[in-house]
């Protein structure tokens, strides 16, 4: 299958200080392909430079076989971008903003603007500066889809948006990939790319350290666990196979845990809890008990 995106040493510093290092990889053609990392990690960096909104240091992107750099304009009628943050012309309405943008385009998008503004419950008549921070991000979804493109580059996209129109969101993301697009999702929140991607690409300090199958990343999956209990608890209780960065702070015991969950649920019954707290690692603590004692 041909690759919609293909990167290789991609490079940019900012003076002396790095962005991004000899990132290289590739997205197929009809993909979901996740990428991600912590904050800083260099997501952003990446994703401007195949863009052509920053100039790489060295290296080269293509998108669909042309050069990200010189045949940026007629790359760009075939992407639609969300950044990660949105900013607008304050006094404009919103029809008349995404009016604009389409014209861009040599396609009536009306429709599609209304059938999206739709879906995502936003008011096309009010002024850009009465919205709230989630919909001015939703203005900035509909800017990026209503010309149907064929390949959908998101930075960060569900921030701001609250959980059930994030759902509506990915929902509108799988009809996308359904239609043809391909899309490329940054995001520092695994359970994001969890559900969407089939692969993934992780970034670190500017660098790629893995390329992924969401299948794979599953296997490795890690739980923060948290915990308060009645009484003490028995020395070494916890010093198991997969438990991590055992702590106590004030009354709260906590670590990370890599193995069978219904393992750990059996262990922890053991004990007189009171409270109980199990969620999803952030990525940097994800990368700090596998991915850099692995790739160091």
């Amino acid at each position: 299958m041909a690759n919609a995106i293909e990167i290789n040493n991609l490079t940019k510093y900012y003076g002396k200080t790095k962005g991004i290092e000899n990132v290289t990889f590739s997205v197929e053609e009809g993909e979901i392909f996740g990428f991600i990392g912590p904050n800083g990690a260099g997501k952003s960096t990446t994703i401007r430079t195949i863009l052509a909104l920053i100039y790489p240091t060295s290296g080269e992107a293509k998108i669909f076989g042309m050069n990200c750099i010189k045949q940026a304009p007629e790359i760009a009628k075939r992407v639609g971008y969300l950044p990660s943050e949105v900013f607008y012309y304050d006094g404009m309405k919103v029809k008349d903003l995404l009016n604009y943008s389409a014209s861009f385009y040599k396609k009536d998008c009306r429709r599609r603007i209304k059938e999206l503004a739709g879906l995502l419950d936003l008011d096309l008549t009010r002024k850009i500066d009465d919205l709230s921070y989630g919909n001015k991000k939703k203005v900035g979804i509909v800017q990026g889809l209503l010309h149907s493109p064929d390949l959908i580059i998101l930075d960060e996209p569900t921030s701001g948006l609250e959980p059930l129109m994030q759902q509506t969101f990915f929902n509108l993301l799988q009809e996308e990939n359904k239609r043809g697009a391909t899309i490329l999702m940054s995001s520092h929140i695994l359970s994001e790319v969890q559900r969407l991607c089939d692969r993934v690409a992780i970034i670190k300090d500017g660098t790629i350290i893995k390329l992924e199958k969401i299948a794979t990343l599953q296997e490795h999956s890690y739980k923060r666990i948290e915990f308060e209990i009645n009484g003490e608890l028995p020395g070494g209780y916890f010093e198991i196979d997969g438990v991590n960065d055992f702590k106590l702070e004030g009354e709260t015991y906590s670590f990370i845990y890599k193995g069978d969950i219904n393992a750990m649920t059996l262990k922890l019954s053991g004990i007189a809890l009171s409270n109980l707290w199990i969620d999803e690692p952030d990525l940097e603590e994800i990368f700090l008990h596998y991915y850099s004692n692995k790739e160091a």
